[in-house]
């Protein structure tokens, strides 16, 4: 693997599929104690409860040590250049993981770092939710490769990353959302490549009927993402007829899994109730991302990724 993960097309579809494997092997058979004595700095820009507990605990279910430094302690570029916390850090822990408001500032991080850097959010892709998603989708359907995925909502961090992990995977991804919010071009046009190699498909549309219609999974998320609170009025009036609600959920297969990465918003991008839905796993993506997590830092820590 690459020494940092910023996207998830960092990854080939071979390793993808590996940290997919041993997620879920260590999810099964527990958890090998083999970072002991490592640390990793989990360098937070915007709040969390998923992915600071999740990683907290990968690290010390595999042996290692985790240390939390909040926005108030290192001002990532304000109080401190990016390029000399990048250095200070390299020289303390032995990988960081960092939650930022800008994708510049993370790739500025790895640039610098001489220690793995891992892409915890940046408001340009969340890749250990894609690939934790990804692990949850195998872990139910028993494979990836031509199944069809529904993302319906706002083309953000999640979506961009999604995108791209499907392509990877060989599956089928489906856009659907207003004008003037659908997924960034270059991130379509990278996902384009991957999907021609993989035999995957990938189709927009303006109608979220039209995208779930047949589908294997019916994916969604917050409509105003953080950072977007100003936003917040305009967007629900754009987002208005995007909610994913039950008449939603039966046009996909009697079988679709319904997904969200969590926050949710009850009663704008999802119907009250539909998280407690037989066809929701919503609870189950959040519950893997500290196995996804456990598997990619022992990939990216250990000489053999074992």
């Amino acid at each position: 693997m690459k020494k940092d993960l910023l996207s998830v097309s960092d990854l080939s579809p071979e390793e993808a599929e590996n940290l997919i494997e041993q997620a879920l092997t260590m999810k099964r058979q527990g958890t090998p104690c083999c970072l002991v004595g490592r640390t990793l700095a989990l360098l937070f820009e915007k709040p969390s409860l998923r992915t600071k507990v999740s990683f907290d605990l990968a690290m010390q279910q595999l042996g290692g040590y985790a240390i939390y430094l909040s926005p108030e302690e290192v001002g990532l570029g304000k109080r401190e250049p990016v390029a000399d916390v990048a250095r200070v850090l390299s020289r303390y822990v032995d990988a960081i993981a960092a939650r930022t408001f800008s994708h510049q500032s993370l790739a500025e991080l790895a640039r610098y770092s001489t220690v793995p850097v891992i892409n915890a959010l940046s408001d340009l892709e969340h890749p250990c939710q894609a690939l934790s998603d990804l692990l949850t989708i195998y872990e139910k359907k028993g494979r990836l490769r031509g199944l069809v995925l529904a993302f319906i909502g706002d083309g953000n961090n999640v979506a961009n990353s999604l995108l791209l992990g499907t392509s990877l995977a060989g599956m089928d991804f489906r856009m659907a959302s207003p004008v003037g919010y659908e997924i960034r071009k270059e991130v379509l046009g990278r996902a384009r490549e991957l999907a021609a190699r993989g035999g995957g498909q990938i189709q927009l549309f303006g109608e979220p009927q039209e995208a779930a219609r047949g589908a294997d999974i019916i994916y969604t998320d917050v409509w105003t993402s953080m950072g977007q609170e100003l936003e917040a009025t305009k967007r629900r009036l754009a987002f208005s007829l995007y909610q994913v609600d039950y008449e939603i959920l039966s046009l996909a297969k009697s079988d679709a899994l319904f997904m969200h990465p969590l926050p949710a918003h009850h009663g704008e991008e999802i119907c009250d109730g539909i998280l407690e839905s037989p066809q929701s796993v919503v609870f189950d993506q959040a519950e893997n991302r500290l196995h996804l997590q456990k598997a990619l830092l022992a990939r990216m820590l250990l000489p053999s990724g074992s």
